[in-house]
This record gives C-alpha cells, sequence and structure tokens, in this order.
C-alpha cells in the first residue's frame, strides 16, 4: 500500500520524559556525594545514560538537562508567536537559534533572549517538500525524509545505487532543486523488535500470533506458513512448519530481534515463562492471542485429535478456552509454565468455546531449539542465590521498578550487596538508595552494559532500597541482597 501521509521531522532542542525518582548519582560502594548538582529529579537510567553515552559528568549531565529545558521553553513560545515565519530551531552548546522568514520575526526572536537566522522556507514550506519528495520517490529506495532546519532544506534518505533514480522522479515532481538533498544511506532502516508469546507477527496480508519465545525466533502455529514463508513485525523466516498431522512451526527472526521469555498479558504487563512442564487434565490455563488478548480456562483433554478442513491434527490439547481467528499459534500457559501455541476449535469469545493447542515441547524438538525462560543473563557468577532476601518482576524498554517495594528495608551499619539478574541480551541496571532527609537518594548503583548487576555498599543503619532499571531491553528479572 502506497504511503499517503507524512510529517517531516523539525530539529529542535531535545527535551528528556523526567520522572521524579528521588536519584542523587554516586559511585558504587562509597557514600553519596554532596559536591555535584542535585539529580534528584531525574531517573535513575537518565542521569547514568548521558554519563555513559554522552561522556559527561554528572554535573555536566545536570547543567546539560537544565540548560535544554530552558532553551525548550523559549523554543516553545517562539513557536506560537511566530506561526508562518517560523522555520525550525536548535541548540548549540547553551545557546538556541531559531530561524525565521523576515525581519520582523528576527527581532521577536532577538527579543526572547535567542539568536535570530533569517532564511527563505518557513518550516511549514519544508514540511510539504519533504512530503512530496518522499511520495515522489520509488517507495522502495526510500529510507527516510526530514527537514534539516540548519541549512533550511530538506534530506532525502535512498539505497546504495537510488540517488539518480529518486533525484529525477523529486524533480519530475516539481519539487525546486535547491530544496533537497538526495543522499545514500549504506543501511536501510529497520524496526527493532522484542518477541514477546502473544504478539502478533504477520505473514503478507495474514496475521497470526507468537507463540513462546525460542533459541533465535519463536514457535507457533504450523498452519501460520509454509517453510520458507517469510515474516513481518518481526522479520523473519519459516524454518520449520508441519501441518497437518503436527500444526507447529518455527520461525527464525533477525538479530535485531529479541526474544523475551514473557508472553503478553495484554493487560499492560507480561508473564514470566519459567519453563515448559505440561499441566494434567482439569489444571487452569491460560491464552494470549493477538486478536482476543488475555483468556483462560481448563485443559479437558490431552492427546486429542481434531480435523480441520485441511486434514487431521493429532496429539492436541484440548481445553474451554475461547479464541478467534487471529489467535493462531499464541501462547496458552499453565501458570509460568508453557503448554502449547493455538492450532484451532469452534466458538468465540463472545459465546465461549472448545480450543485445541499444539504441545510446545514437540515444536521445539522438531526445530531443534531451546525455549527462552526468564532470567539467566548469565553475567553474575551463581545467579543470585546466595543473599539472603530476594526480589522480582518484569520491566519494559525504559521501565522502572523499586524493590522490594516503596518503603524499602531496613538495614543496620555494615556492608550491604545485592545483585540483579536480568532477562538475556538487555541492559538492567541495579541502584541502592537510601533515605536521606526525607528523600531517596542513591549511594551506589552498578550501570554496565550487562542484564546481571552485583553492587556492595558500606555504609550507616538506616532505610534502604533498590532500584531495578532497564536501559534498553524488556523482561523479567530476580534479584537478591543481605543486609550486615
Amino acid at each position: 500500500m502506497r504511503r499517503t501521509s507524512f510529517r517531516a521531522v523539525t530539529v529542535a532542542t531535545a527535551t528528556a520524559t523526567l520522572i521524579a525518582a528521588g536519584i542523587t548519582a554516586a559511585s558504587a560502594g562509597t557514600a553519596a556525594r554532596t559536591d555535584v548538582p542535585d539529580a534528584s529529579r531525574y531517573a535513575p537510567g537518565l542521569v547514568a545514560a548521558m554519563e555513559r553515552d554522552l561522556g559527561l559528568s554528572v554535573a555536566d549531565a545536570v547543567d546539560r538537562l537544565r540548560t535544554d529545558e530552558a532553551l525548550s521553553a523559549t523554543s516553545h513560545t517562539l513557536v506560537k508567536s511566530l506561526e508562518k515565519q517560523y522555520a525550525g530551531s536548535w541548540v548549540e552548546g547553551d545557546e538556541l537559534y531559531v530561524a525565521v522568514t523576515d525581519k520582523s520575526a528576527a527581532a521577536q526572536v532577538r527579543a526572547a533572549g535567542a539568536t535570530a537566522v533569517t532564511v527563505d522556507r518557513s518550516l511549514a514550506a519544508l514540511d510539504g517538500i519533504a512530503a512530496r519528495a518522499f511520495e515522489a520517490a520509488p517507495e522502495a529506495d526510500v529510507a527516510s525524509a526530514y527537514v534539516d532546519v540548519e541549512s533550511n532544506t530538506v534530506v532525502l534518505e535512498v539505497a546504495v545505487g537510488a540517488k539518480a533514480a529518486a533525484t529525477k522522479a523529486v524533480r519530475a515532481a516539481g519539487v525546486p532543486a535547491d530544496a533537497v538533498s538526495v543522499v545514500e544511506v549504506a543501511e536501510m532502516p529497520r524496526t527493532f523488535i522484542n518477541v514477546i508469546g502473544g504478539n502478533a507477527y504477520y505473514i503478507g496480508s495474514a496475521r497470526c500470533s507468537v507463540g513462546f519465545s525460542a533459541t533465535g525466533g519463536f514457535v507457533t502455529a504450523g498452519h501460520c506458513g509454509v517453510r520458507g514463508a517469510t515474516t513481518s513485525q518481526p522479520s523473519g523466516t519459516f524454518q520449520v512448519s508441519s501441518f497437518p498431522g503436527n500444526d507447529y512451526a518455527y520461525v527464525n527472526t533477525g538479530t535485531d530481534d529479541t526474544p523475551i521469555g514473557a508472553v503478553n498479558n495484554y493487560s499492560g504487563g507480561t508473564v514470566n515463562v519459567a519453563g515448559s512442564t505440561a499441566a494434567a487434565v482439569g489444571a487452569t490455563v491460560c491464552r494470549s492471542g493477538s486478536t482476543t488478548g488475555w483468556h483462560c480456562g481448563t485443559i479437558q483433554a490431552l492427546n486429542a485429535s481434531v480435523t480441520y478442513a485441511e486434514g487431521t491434527v493429532s496429539g492436541l490439547i484440548r481445553t474451554n478456552v475461547c479464541a478467534e481467528p487471529g489467535d493462531s499459534g499464541g501462547s496458552l500457559l499453565a501458570g509460568t509454565q508453557a503448554q502449547g501455541m493455538t492450532s484451532g476449535g469452534s466458538g468465540n469469545c463472545r459465546s465461549g468455546g472448545t480450543t485445541y493447542f499444539q504441545p510446545v515441547n514437540e515444536a521445539l524438538s522438531a526445530a531443534g531449539v531451546s525455549l527462552v525462560t526468564t532470567g539467566g543473563g548469565g553475567g553474575t557468577p551463581g545467579g543470585c542465590s546466595g543473599e539472603e532476601s530476594s526480589f522480582s518482576g518484569s520491566l519494559s524498554s525504559g521501565g522502572q521498578a523499586a524493590e522490594p517495594g516503596t518503603s524499602g528495608f531496613t538495614s543496620g551499619s555494615g556492608t550491604i550487596t545485592g545483585c540483579l539478574d536480568g532477562p538475556t541480551g538487555t541492559d538492567f541496571d541495579l541502584y541502592l538508595q537510601k533515605v536521606s532527609g526525607g528523600a531517596w537518594t542513591t549511594v551506589a548503583r552498578a550501570i554496565t552494559t550487562s542484564p546481571d548487576e552485583r553492587v556492595t555498599y558500606t555504609g550507616t543503619s538506616g532505610t534502604y532500597r533498590w532500584v531495578v532499571v532497564s536501559y534498553s531491553g524488556s523482561g523479567s528479572y530476580t534479584g537478591g541482597w543481605s543486609t550486615p
């Protein structure tokens, strides 16, 4: 389907989402410093990420955040007042530059304390040019289009070897030659997707649901695709597929997609997958699928056979859980134990029905892959089993959680140790906070690129808590701690 709309990117000062979390940066194993700016307004991962990725000190990171906030406020005010004369804004150091199309607008910018740059085209005009260029170029060749406010032009990025054709098409569409730069990029953009049970994926125009994450991809229903068929969102290829007779398949996904040992509960969270021990008849089970979400029932029979129009499938799990088209391939769980993938049945989720599931272990064995389960990043020797107390939870990418709750725990003077065992392929961090002056202050942290972290801190008695932060990736974690 041809794209019919486009919104150009306006280059402006970057503003971070600030979550008040009571964080003051401090080095692991040392008491909180008092000679650095207060970072308590910012999320525990934010200042640490700026230190790591931008090479900034805590002081420089906080100063940059404050400067960006102030300049963003000025920019926002000017955008509203300048209207049609506005042509974009950007930050260089501690200076805000605002592009405008006439002298009177430039005077407004200077009066607001920013630097005015007079240009030929307004931002609205550039947005229109970007949309025309984006639509004119051959769709398969276009990587992106955006407004470069500093040069007052549009940049159209295309695949290697496509520059000439794209340039010709843009010119034929009547786009001014001096308004667009066509640039070849070595790599086309792609999505980064966490593979989670119950989520949708696509085979052409058809939709099915992920069963369970497995080594290098996921298992699903065989009737969703034949061997060699390709998928999107996430991108992958059916490497194993059996239907009828059985109803299982294994899809190998790209290296940019991360299989997560969890299932979407369609209530804003996920359910951990801890293993694949088969449940008995009568056991309570729940199913996740991209059409009807999360539904539960009981196992009515094992090793059942069913006849579909395409043929007979045997060895299935029969349940009274409802399902509908598009749920096919989705996850069936008994607690945290993977059971099978949605095959088919009768009825619907309005009146109820019978649904059959392909056992997951048969699919894993046929594909020669292993089930991806929660935890187990491998960076913490022995996991967290040696600690006195434990905690567990689940985070989405960029999320955070206080453990063992917002009230924390008490500790006497001496050494506190803590560890975190995060999901494989993620970057989870661990912070230790202490109540100081009525607010939570970070006194120690571990922020490597590993999913697993360990903290050792020697301090005075008081109330403490752990904060688990997902710098990147999502999934379930476990952890533990010991007090003096």
